[in-house]
């Protein structure tokens, strides 16, 4: 079975978001770095060349994958704010409602910038899919 791709690599969160080219995403960048390590307790990894992640979670499918991830993240790309293992929660529904100007794709939820969305809601969609992750998906 392949490996996967996105995995832990000992880069520099810092150095990474310092070198986010376009100004807006650069700073959202750094403020969610700040909420999620608040949020989840736990210190920002890069996981690959472009995700920030906070904690992690072992899963295995019934096809028998299984793998590492992070359980929750973010990516500042060019066309938006990618942030990963907020969708997965029960509260997910109801909260994406209310969170403002967004996008879901298969498990991103993608935000123009920060300014777009309700921070309190984007604050309990943090907690509520970090804990998710960590209590129900995590198979050690």
């Amino acid at each position: 079975m392949a490996a996967n791709k996105t995995a832990p690599t000992g880069a520099g969160v810092n150095e990474f978001l310092a070198a986010v080219e376009h100004p807006v995403r650069r700073a959202d960048g750094f403020e969610l770095l700040e909420l999620m390590r608040d949020i989840t307790g736990q210190e920002a990894v890069m996981w690959g060349p472009t995700i920030v992640g906070f904690g992690s979670y072992h899963y295995r499918y019934a096809t028998g994958r299984e793998g590492d991830s992070a359980a929750v993240g973010f990516s500042p790309r060019k066309a938006n704010l990618a942030l990963y293992g907020l969708t997965y929660g029960p509260d997910a529904g109801p909260q994406l409602e209310a969170l403002g100007k967004h996008k879901t794709g298969a498990a991103c939820l993608y935000i123009n910038r920060l300014g777009d969305v309700d921070r309190q809601v984007l604050v309990a969609m943090i907690r509520s899919g970090y804990h998710h992750v960590m209590a129900q998906l995590h198979r050690p």
